[in-house]
C-alpha cells in the first residue's frame, strides 16, 4: 500500500517508529529497544514491513500489540503535527537562524543560545535509558517556550537554559547576571513557567536554570526553590535524586505533555447572535401600541 509514513517518536534512534496512514492514523509501530513490530491493522501487515524495512536490524518479532496503556491510547489518537517528542533542542532557534538576517548581533546571540540548548539537551537525552522522558521547545502561551521539560523518577523539571559565555554567572532571587551584561529575569520567569506547567499537568513541576559554560557559577543562599544545573553534573545529579514518580506515572505524564493541545488554552465557543424579531412584531422591552 502506498502512502504509509514512518514517523519517529522521541529522540532520533531511541524512540519508537510509528507507521501512519496518509490521514495520520497509526497502523503499526516498531519498538527499537524490544526489536518488535506491533501491528494494529493486519490487512496492512505486508505494507508495514515494506515501509519499516530500511530501519530493521537483526531478528524482528511481529504481532498484535500488547494491551495499550492510557498513554499509548493518547499517543495513537494524537495528530502527527501535535506531537512535541520529535523536537530537537533549540528547534525554534534553528528556524530563526535559517530565516533571520545574516551578520547581526542578535544572530550571534541566537547561535550562543542554540549551542547552550543543544549541550543541555544532549545531557538530558542521556537520561532516557534510565526511565526519563525529555521534551524540547514546549510552547507555553503567555511565557513563550520551555527550553526543556524533563520527566523522570525524580519528578518533573521545567528548565530554562542560559549561556554563561565563559564568564561569572550569579543567580539571585529575581535576576540572573552573566559577566557585565544587563541582569536577566530568568529566575522570575522560570518560577512562573513552572507554576503554569504545574497547573496544566496537574502535577508538581520544579523550576530549573541550566547555565552552560560559565567560568564560575554562584547562587544566592535564598534561592532554594530553583534547581541549578550545569552540563557536566546535570545527568548524575538528576539520576541520584530521590524517587518521586513511578514508571507508569512518568509515561502517563510524558504522554500528556508531548501533545501540543495540552498546552494550548481551550477554544472559546462562538458567541451566539441574538435572533432577530419577526417582522411586524415589537421587540421585547419596547413599548406596546
Amino acid at each position: 500500500m502506498r502512502g504509509l509514513k514512518v514517523l519517529p517518536s522521541g529522540r532520533p534512534g531511541r524512540g519508537r517508529l510509528y507507521v501512519n496512514l496518509p490521514d495520520g492514523q497509526a497502523v503499526a509501530w516498531y519498538d527499537r529497544q524490544a526489536n518488535r513490530i506491533s501491528v494494529l491493522a493486519d490487512d496492512h501487515r505486508e505494507a508495514v514491513l515494506v515501509a519499516l524495512r530500511p530501519y530493521l536490524s537483526g531478528t524482528v518479532s511481529i504481532g498484535p500489540p500488547p494491551v495499550p496503556t492510557a498513554a499509548e491510547m493518547r499517543r495513537l489518537a494524537m495528530p502527527p503535527d501535535a506531537d512535541l517528542a520529535p523536537n530537537r533542542p533549540g528547534e525554534t532557534l534553528l528556524a530563526e537562524l535559517d530565516h533571520g538576517t545574516a551578520g547581526t548581533r542578535s544572530r550571534h546571540r541566537l547561535r550562543q543560545d542554540l549551542t547552550a540548548q543543544q549541550r543541555m539537551g544532549d545531557a538530558f537525552d542521556a537520561l532516557e535509558p534510565d526511565g526519563w522522558r525529555i521534551l524540547h521547545c514546549v510552547p507555553l502561551p503567555g511565557f513563550g517556550r520551555i527550553d526543556h521539560l524533563v520527566i523522570g523518577p525524580a519528578g518533573i523539571f521545567c528548565v530554562r537554559t542560559v549561556p554563561g559565555r565563559r564568564q561569572r554567572a550569579v543567580v539571585g532571587d529575581l535576576l540572573l547576571t552573566v559577566g557585565r551584561a544587563e541582569p536577566r529575569p530568568d529566575p522570575r520567569w522560570i518560577r512562573g513557567a513552572a507554576a503554569r506547567a504545574t497547573a496544566v499537568l496537574d502535577a508538581k513541576v520544579t523550576p530549573a536554570l541550566a547555565v552552560v559554560d560559565a567560568s564560575r557559577l554562584e547562587a544566592a543562599p535564598t534561592v532554594r526553590d530553583i534547581r541549578i544545573l550545569q552540563p557536566p553534573t546535570a545527568t548524575p545529579d538528576l539520576a541520584a535524586s530521590p524517587t518521586a514518580l513511578k514508571p507508569p506515572d512518568v509515561e502517563a505524564l510524558f504522554g500528556q505533555a508531548r501533545d501540543t493541545r495540552t498546552w494550548l488554552p481551550p477554544a472559546r465557543p462562538p458567541r451566539s447572535r441574538p435572533t432577530p424579531a419577526p417582522p411586524g412584531r415589537p421587540r421585547s422591552g419596547s413599548a406596546g401600541g
